[in-house]
């Protein structure tokens, strides 16, 4: 969690993905419930199923097992390529701006450094490119290609809303219908919560790759500590910090 779920009534949209918490954490989804009674805020459940939680949500879009991975890149892809972002907030306190060495890629499945004998990476493959006085070069431009943002951007281009629709099972104007509302809290006077649980981190790549497509999203939508904007599992109930690691190709989170 990032804030105290009490903090959820100060949200404009509540994502609910990989969760069921209006049967399973009614005490917490109580704050969703008051957020959008009290200042109209959207509920979005994504899930194969219709839970209860869809049953009080303003939005449902059914999705197939296991396709949640391919719905968040999709609305990575859209708040990239649509500007939906806090700009300011991504370029100053994320490591968007962190330029990576030469020769870092993504192709066929695999990230640049990948040994087939060995079956595993070389993670210096992927480490940031340094200056002369030891620390990270940066592009507060975010234009430059090697920069995280740009290397971000073309990481996620690939999920366009057909693609998220054929990997996932829904339409691509439904995709398009959920993914306009909660990305509707890429501006500075909006906010947005995330609610997850098992749904996503029993994923055999759940803690890695749905955790990371999370913060991905959550820091380039919403500035982290305001009220209202917070992603949180309804499983583990500690406050946990998160710094940022060069082994982590594709992704950017808050520093």
């Amino acid at each position: 969690m990032t804030n105290h779920w009490k903090d959820i009534k100060n949200a404009d949209v509540v994502l609910v993905m990989g969760a069921n918490p209006a049967e399973n954490h009614p005490c917490g989804f109580k704050w969703a419930l008051e957020a959008r009674d009290e200042r109209g805020a959207k509920i979005i459940t994504v899930d194969p199923r219709y839970t209860r939680t869809s049953a009080v949500a303003d939005h449902h879009l059914q999705i197939r097992p296991g396709s949640d991975i391919a719905v968040l890149g999709g609305m990575i892809h859209k708040i990239l390529d649509e500007g939906l972002f806090h700009e300011e907030y991504v370029r100053l306190h994320t490591n968007a701006s962190f330029m990576v060495v030469e020769g870092f890629g993504f192709e066929n499945g695999l990230f640049a450094g990948f040994d087939q004998a060995q079956g595993a990476y070389d993670k210096t493959a992927w480490d940031y490119d340094l200056g002369s006085d030891g620390f990270v070069r940066r592009d507060l431009t975010l234009q430059h290609p090697r920069c995280v943002f740009q290397l971000m951007k073309t990481h996620y281009s690939r999920y366009t809303p057909d693609v998220v629709a054929q990997i996932a099972g829904c339409s691509a104007e439904q995709f398009l219908a959920m993914a306009d509302i909660v990305c509707s809290t890429g501006t500075a006077d909006r906010v947005g919560t995330i609610m997850y649980a098992v749904g996503w981190t029993m994923h055999t790549t759940g803690a890695r790759s749905s955790a990371r497509q999370r913060s991905s999203s959550s820091s380039s939508e919403t500035s982290a500590g305001r009220e209202g904007a917070s992603t949180r599992s309804g499983v583990t109930p500690t406050c946990r910090a998160r710094r940022t690691t060069p082994s982590s190709p594709g992704f950017f989170l808050a520093t």
